[in-house]
């Protein structure tokens, strides 16, 4: 598990903010600071829980998303927000965790 990003709800704009409304959200480049943090804000019709829309997240890179789930509450099930990237939200001590699994070869971007 290696660390990708931090996640902050907020309500307001931000600077370098990116559209993606097939997510139906805002989100700032994580890469675009020393920190990893990733400033996002969730459109009213956004189909998330409100765990994920409110709580700032940890998101690491796994290898093996089903296998790094374990058997932890799912908040959000694994998923293909952009090709050759799958995600998945889960629920621990009452924080929600962002794991992702990214296909360099289609991503090396990324």
């Amino acid at each position: 598990m290696r660390f990708n990003h931090i996640g902050i709800p907020t309500q307001g704009r931000f600077e370098g903010e990116i559209d993606l409304p097939h997510l139906r959200m805002t989100v700032s480049d994580h890469r675009d600071n020393p920190f990893g943090i990733q400033w996002q804000r969730y459109w009213d019709d956004a189909p998330y829980p409100e765990l994920v829309r409110t709580v700032s997240h940890a998101a690491f890179e796994v290898d093996d998303l089903e296998a790094a789930m374990g058997d932890y509450p799912v908040l959000i099930a694994p998923n293909s927000p952009s090709a050759g990237v799958r995600v998945a939200f889960i629920e621990v001590r009452g924080a929600p965790v962002e794991l992702l699994q990214i296909d360099r070869a289609i991503r090396p971007d990324l």
